[in-house]
């Protein structure tokens, strides 16, 4: 099963010639949105353009790995790891239907997130969570006091 050949039939199917003026024209587009981005002198030679790809997958593996590092060390992991995924997608389509279906995920989640009946649910929900601990650190300070580990006055 090739994923590119089902993903370029899809978008063909979506954008037919008679469907609107220079619809032709978002078809080729959506043909060259999807497999490799190198240069032309390089897809003209095979060992080349192995090349290209082993010399891309490297470079973004090298990023990912970073990515997945700053997950538990300081950095924002996950925007690096996107920015990996990234430079895969430059040359191989499975990279690039993952890096578009997390595109879409993240838009259909920002898109519930601004949803007013979810703003007010969170900003709810964050309310009580700080009356709560609001009380709870009150109950802490008159049941033991304010009684700080070390000495300030020295």
């Amino acid at each position: 099963m090739n994923a590119e050949s089902d993903e370029r039939i899809e978008v063909a199917e979506k954008a037919s010639p008679g469907s609107a003026p220079g619809g032709t024209a978002r078809v080729e587009k959506a043909e060259r949105e999807l497999g490799s981005r190198a240069p032309g002198f390089i897809k003209a030679s095979k060992p080349l353009h192995l090349s290209w790809q082993v010399g891309v997958f490297v470079v973004g593996l090298g990023v990912v790995v970073a990515g997945v590092l700053m997950l538990v060390l300081p950095g924002p992991g996950w925007l690096v790891i996107f920015g990996g995924m990234a430079i895969w997608a430059t040359e191989f389509v499975w990279a690039q239907l993952v890096l578009r279906w997390t595109k879409r995920k993240v838009t259909e989640a920002a898109q519930r997130a601004l949803d007013p009946k979810v703003r007010r649910r969170n900003i709810i929900l964050t309310t009580v969570g700080l009356v709560i601990m609001a009380v709870l650190i009150g109950i802490y300070v008159w049941k033991f006091g304010l009684a700080l580990p070390w000495t300030v006055g020295e």
